[in-house]
């Protein structure tokens, strides 16, 4: 799936070659996008896989609201909005430049984060051990990449960018390392699966579970990890939040975190892993699928 990530190794180079390729049409792009990641032909006239109805998603389904919860700034308001404030990390300050950053106001470990970035998150475990230079140099570098969306993805366009710098969450007593990761499945305020991962940053494993906690027989782009990870106590509040952050959307993706029984967001993913995952086995593709009913928006839908 991401060969050409190890032909072209960087990501700078990656992106001035999808700007360069901005002239192509979405549903051209996003076809044979599809077909080199997955090795065969998008149905959008009749889609019935979950992969190839994130592909519809992205050309037809244009709720404003999106735009608002893919935004790592704005999406704050929503959920307050939601009456799920007590989620929220720490916010310490939100810019628009790297050099607004005030080093000296932020505790000792932070992270920083673009507003509508993938990948460009950078991590300070320890405020006096950091190069504040190098950091400057690299957030200039990820606010500066071209803003285009490299699956094609609508609900990103028009993000305005910004800087926020957030409290660090951790979890020393984690086995895996790091925090573990819920992301929620959800259409249109049901949630239908649970994938966890673990060990994003050493031997990244992950599986999916029911509702129920019962291990789903799926493979993504990521192994299945052993042993099972216990049901957290309180997943029916995950599970409540979930919904409810999803109920406006024919389909999204909510992802949270569960570090000592307290309950962080994370993110709202409207195209998950931008639906050019090849699942084992290759019927789940259709299981997702079919709980996925597409439709185009419509003040029906609350403008939340």
């Amino acid at each position: 799936m991401d060969g050409y990530k190890k032909i072209i190794k960087s990501q700078k180079a990656r992106m001035a070659i999808l700007k360069a390729l901005s002239f192509i049409p979405d549903k051209a792009m996003i076809k044979l996008q599809y077909w080199i990641k997955l090795k065969r032909h998008l149905n959008l006239e009749n889609p019935q896989r979950y992969t190839e109805k994130l592909q519809w998603y992205k050309l037809f389904y244009r709720n404003p609201v999106m735009t608002t919860c893919v935004d790592k700034n704005k999406v704050r308001d929503y959920i307050i909005k939601q009456g799920l404030s007590e989620i929220l990390p720490i916010r310490y300050q939100t810019v628009k430049r790297p050099e607004e950053i005030k080093l000296e106001e932020l505790p000792d470990s932070f992270i920083i984060k673009t507003a509508n970035g993938s990948g460009t998150n950078i991590v300070c475990n320890d405020k006096s051990k950091i190069s504040w230079l190098q950091t400057l140099a690299k957030l200039k570098e990820y606010m500066d990449r071209p803003q285009i969306s490299a699956g094609r993805e609508w609900a990103y366009n028009d993000v305005e960018n910004s800087i926020i710098v957030e409290e660090l969450l951790k979890d020393p007593e984690n086995p895996y390392g790091g925090i573990n990761d819920y992301k929620f499945i959800c259409f249109a305020g049901n949630v239908y699966c649970v994938v966890v991962d673990v060990g994003r940053f050493t031997d990244h494993g992950r599986n999916f579970y029911t509702t129920d906690w019962q291990r789903i027989n799926a493979v993504s782009d990521h192994r299945n990890f052993e042993p099972d990870i216990q049901k957290p106590k309180n997943l029916e509040k995950m599970l409540e939040i979930a919904a409810k952050l999803s109920k406006p959307f024919p389909h999204v993706r909510v992802d949270l975190y569960n570090i000592n029984g307290r309950i962080y967001f994370g993110e709202m993913t409207f195209y998950p892993w931008s639906g050019y995952v090849q699942y084992t086995p290759d019927s789940f593709d259709f299981d997702l699928g079919e709980n996925f009913i597409l439709m185009r928006y419509s003040d029906k839908y609350e403008r939340t």
